[in-house]
């Protein structure tokens, strides 16, 4: 389910790309650019608030951060979860 949820993401976001350069009807393409501006906006909010989940990730900060912005809580949750599940052992 999470892969078919960060795939919806990336879908997003490419049809905004394919809008910006004039792939898409005008209607459509405005849409599309709105949806993805709203999910950055919150994936970048998600970054601040969560700043301590999207640190749990194995790998460089900045590629957490990316995938944060990319995914939200797609990417962090499960880190979150992982970290709980450690702790409960």
């Amino acid at each position: 389910m999470n892969t078919l949820l960060k795939a919806a993401c990336l879908a997003v976001y490419v049809l905004a790309l394919a809008g910006l350069a004039g792939l898409l009807p005008p209607g459509l393409s405005g849409t599309m650019q709105n949806i993805a501006l709203v999910l950055l906006v919150i994936h970048a909010l998600e970054i601040v608030v969560m700043f301590k989940q999207v640190r749990l990730y194995r790998g460089p900060l900045a590629v957490s951060m990316l995938l944060t912005l990319l995914f939200g809580l797609l990417h962090w949750k499960p880190l979150a979860d992982e970290q709980k599940r450690a702790a409960g052992r």
